[in-house]
């Protein structure tokens, strides 16, 4: 598995590492370990244009890790920027590191 950006259908972008589930060769859906919602703040400083990314928990009143998404959910899946990749990875590793600002 590796760690992807999965934008939902609800617009929602989710951080986890992914596997795509196929069945009879077709994909079917995907399994997302660890899945985090990214939640996007923007602030502006005179010109400057700032943002702040935390990660929560996807589901928060659940302590399942592996979680199965249907295809049909899913919009696209791409590469996480470095900076919102290592913050995840550092989050799920137990480091005290969960937001950044860009």
């Amino acid at each position: 598995m590796a760690v992807k950006l999965a934008i939902l259908q609800d617009k929602e972008q989710v951080i986890a590492e992914i596997k795509e589930l196929v069945d009879d060769g077709k994909p079917v859906g995907y399994l997302l370990k660890d899945p985090h919602k990214l939640v996007i703040a923007d602030e502006k400083l005179d010109e400057d244009v700032s943002v702040q990314v935390t990660l929560t928990p996807w589901i928060l009143l659940t302590t399942d890790k592996d979680i199965i998404v249907p295809g049909n959910h899913v919009v696209t899946i791409v590469e996480p920027i470095d900076s919102i990749k290592e913050m995840y990875l550092e989050k799920i590793n137990g480091s005290e590191n969960s937001s950044i600002s860009e």
